[in-house]
């Protein structure tokens, strides 16, 4: 088994760093909408694209609108919901419009609407996924979801997208049909790269091996790959014979070899592969 170091924070360290999290993530959020979706006019969900379609119909400043929108959804949510929020949430649901205050002059970086909602969907999604790091969020939508999930009845998931969905159904409505169509793009992107984030890009493998010998499997991926292996009790469901199997997971750099190993010890081996999005304990992420 691959050893790693127990490393540990000071609690101070560590809510500081989370801090550091939301303010990161949270400009890269508004740096993204100025640049990206406000002057193409994607109103990719969230209160972003309530103040995109404000801003276009009466001319708000869309800084103005976003607190104006997220600062009663806090303290509503505060009230409604209880104090889970904290003090990270408050601070990335003021920190998020006064960065877009600050950088409403910053010139597009694309006028084309479908390089502005990929690329958009993309900076929304890194900075939320890092804000959620740290253990917090932006408010705004989010938080007016909780609150309709918790006197509705309705799933969490329902009630996001029925937000969202009338934010772009708006925008389509507001502008035309091909900016709510970007404003899904620009949605669709968004929840994948937050995803991305959250993971990471690096892929497992988990391996299920059932062979005869597997002792000598076991052995040689414990001193071969210096991975470790679990046994799982099983019974063949055409004989009802006892077949454990042995369970592994490797990096995809040695699954290679992990598939050579088991098919050199028995070639009739069988072998189930899954990909692993997230492995945590010793020899892969800390938890």
């Amino acid at each position: 088994m691959k050893k790693r170091r127990n490393h540990t924070l000071n609690p101070t360290i560590e809510k500081l760093i989370e801090y550091v999290y939301v303010l990161i993530g949270s400009a890269i959020v508004a740096i993204s909408f100025n640049v990206f979706l406000l002057p193409n006019r994607v109103a990719s969900g969230g209160v972003s694209g309530i103040s995109t379609i404000i801003d276009a119909t009466l001319g708000w400043e869309p800084a103005y609108v976003q607190w104006a929108f997220n600062i009663p959804l806090f303290i509503a949510g505060v009230v409604l919901l209880g104090r889970q929020y904290g003090y990270k949430t408050l601070a990335g649901t003021i920190f998020l419009p006064f960065v877009v205050f600050m950088t409403n002059d910053v010139k597009p970086w694309t006028l084309d609407p479908l390089l502005g909602s990929l690329f958009g969907g993309i900076g929304v999604g890194l900075g939320l996924g890092i804000v959620f790091r740290g253990n917090a969020s932006t408010g705004g939508t989010d938080l007016a979801a909780q609150i309709i999930h918790k006197y509705t009845g309705l799933s969490l998931g329902t009630c996001v997208a029925l937000i969202d969905g009338l934010i772009v159904l708006s925008a389509a409505i507001v502008f035309d049909i091909e900016r709510g169509l970007y404003a899904l793009i620009g949605l669709y992107v968004t929840s994948k790269t937050i995803d991305l984030v959250q993971v990471g890009i690096g892929r497992s493998k988990m391996a299920m091996v059932i062979t005869n010998r597997q002792d000598e499997v076991r052995e040689a991926i414990l001193n071969k790959i210096d991975r470790g292996v679990t046994k799982l009790s099983a019974y063949g469901g055409y004989t009802d014979q006892e077949r454990p199997i042995i369970m592994c997971v490797v990096d995809q750099t040695e699954f290679t070899k992990l598939k050579q190993l088991v098919q050199s010890i028995d070639p009739a081996a069988f072998v189930i592969v899954m990909d692993a999005s997230e492995v945590l304990g010793e020899g892969f992420k800390r938890a």
